[in-house]
């Protein structure tokens, strides 16, 4: 496991799972939202984003969390093990709801600087309509990948994966 994409839906704990994934395997953790977004929120040109994730896959190593579709097919040719958290939507929407409240007006460490978290009833229409217009074009995506393909449905998978890795981490060096 070198080169690492986390997807799926906004909400999903991406983040929080590249960190500690990240702090388990030392790898580099890059979270695209930092990457994509300018200052007040502003979106870069097509081109711009493109050649920047380009940089960031020709990396040797890397863990990635993000969806951003229209780079997906790119990161894919390059990683070896990808993440796909698949859970229920309302999750979802509730972890966003949660995460708002928590930090609003604040920027969080996996954004970018002069991005404050804000209540964005657009940003709450894609997490609540993901499963029907993003995730069948990512499982799509993902069939054609030939790593390593964990997908995570309920938040307990996470926590056993976590759990399952540290028992072999300390089988292997025990």
């Amino acid at each position: 496991m070198e080169r690492v994409l986390i997807v799926g839906c906004s909400g999903n704990g991406k983040s929080v799972f590249a960190r500690e994934l990240g702090e388990r395997t030392g790898l580099p953790v890059i979270h695209l939202d930092r990457v994509y977004w300018q200052t007040g929120w502003k979106e870069p040109e097509s081109g711009e984003w493109r050649a920047a994730v380009k940089d960031l896959i020709a990396e040797p190593r890397w863990i990635m969390d993000g969806n951003y579709g229209s780079t997906l097919a790119m990161r894919l040719q390059r990683a070896d093990t990808v993440f796909f958290f698949d859970l229920p939507r309302w999750l979802a929407l509730t972890r966003v709801l949660r995460r708002t409240w928590r930090h609003y007006g604040r920027t969080r460490a996996d954004l970018a600087d002069g991005c404050p978290e804000r209540l964005d009833w657009t940003f709450l229409k894609f997490v609540w309509n993901f499963n029907r217009n993003h995730r069948p074009r990512t499982i799509a995506a993902l069939s054609n990948f030939d790593g390593d393909l964990v997908v995570f449905q309920r938040p307990a998978e996470v926590t056993a994966y976590f759990s399952h890795q540290a028992l072999r981490r300390g089988a292997a060096t025990g």
